[in-house]
């Protein structure tokens, strides 16, 4: 996440960022890894700053340039688990990348002022999963920089500077103890079936050094007990690292202490998105205003550009 208008440097965890700007690949139907990666984290944030969140269906276009048919239904769907979740509409703004011209003019006016000794230490494809986040943040940091020392005035600057925003995220592994991923096959969605869930949940992989009941388990490295610190009160997850550890419970009786907990959530996310599946239009109509608003905000950006570098 970027926020805007702070102080040079990277903000204390406990500054309240003014304005907060984030978006996600428009990939389809949201699993408890965005969920806890990323949209928690909004909700909270959408309640104590102005909040932009967008479906960058531009990036999309890296994985699906073959075929886009699906990526409208894909950023419809991800919306839906969005708002089902708790992120509020009216207390954040939420938009579509692509309808924001002004961010691609943005994008080609920076990189007509961007060295290429800059753009060479942006990471290669191969270490893009450790490094490319931080890596772009700081280039963005540094092209606005530039941009308000060639073209900005004392004291005035055109573009505000965007700094790191961030917030505890829980590790959440997937079933099979990689990484939650669609694209793995390890993912509990947001709203899933509450039954087909238990029953991925019940054959999901746990510690693997602990092959017999009373086997001491290392709950650190099984899925499971990361789903408990996600989901389950304080009081079990003491209880399951401490009878793991012991061998005091086995892998069965824990993951049915967390369904306890996790089942009523994806059951509460499931009702939220049929109640906004039974009002077509509600949701288009939500992004169609936020997009709106967006581009709006925008362009008076763009007007201080163009204005900056005699374009207009």
């Amino acid at each position: 996440m970027a926020e805007a208008e702070a102080p040079v440097g990277r903000p204390a965890p406990h500054r309240v960022p003014r304005r907060v700007v984030s978006g996600m690949r428009p990939t389809g139907r949201m699993h408890l890894g965005h969920y806890q990666g990323a949209i928690k984290s909004w909700i909270e944030l959408a309640r104590i700053a102005e909040c932009f969140f967008f479906s960058a269906d531009w990036h999309a276009f890296t994985t699906d340039y073959k075929d886009p048919s699906k990526i409208a239904e894909a950023q419809r769907e991800m919306f839906i688990d969005w708002i089902a979740a708790g992120l509020d509409p009216q207390r954040c703004t939420l938009f579509v990348q692509s309808h924001v011209k002004q961010h691609a003019e943005l994008f080609l006016l920076l990189g007509m002022v961007a060295p290429i000794g800059w753009l060479e230490r942006v990471p290669t494809y191969k270490e893009q999963q450790e490094q490319l986040r931080e890596k772009h943040l700081e280039l963005a940091r540094e092209l606005g920089r530039r941009f308000n020392h060639l073209y900005g005035s004392t004291g005035k600057p055109v573009l505000i500077e965007p700094h790191p925003y961030l917030t505890e995220v829980p590790k959440i592994l997937g079933l099979d103890g990689r990484k939650m991923s669609k694209s793995y096959g390890n993912a509990v969605e947001l709203g899933e079936d509450p039954e087909q869930a238990r029953k991925r949940i019940m054959v999901a992989v746990t510690d693997p050094a602990r092959k017999r009941r009373h086997d001491p388990g290392h709950p650190e490295v099984c899925p499971i007990y990361h789903l408990h610190r996600a989901y389950s009160p304080p009081e079990t997850v003491d209880l399951v690292d401490r009878e793991c550890r012991s061998a005091g419970i086995g892998c069965v009786d824990c993951k049915k202490m967390l369904l306890l907990n996790l089942l009523p959530v994806l059951e509460k996310h499931r009702a939220a998105r049929q109640e906004l599946e039974r009002a077509p239009g509600r949701v288009e109509e939500l992004v169609r205003l936020g997009t709106e608003k967006a581009r709006a905000m925008a362009e008076e950006t763009m007007v201080k550009v163009r204005a900056a570098m005699k374009l207009e």
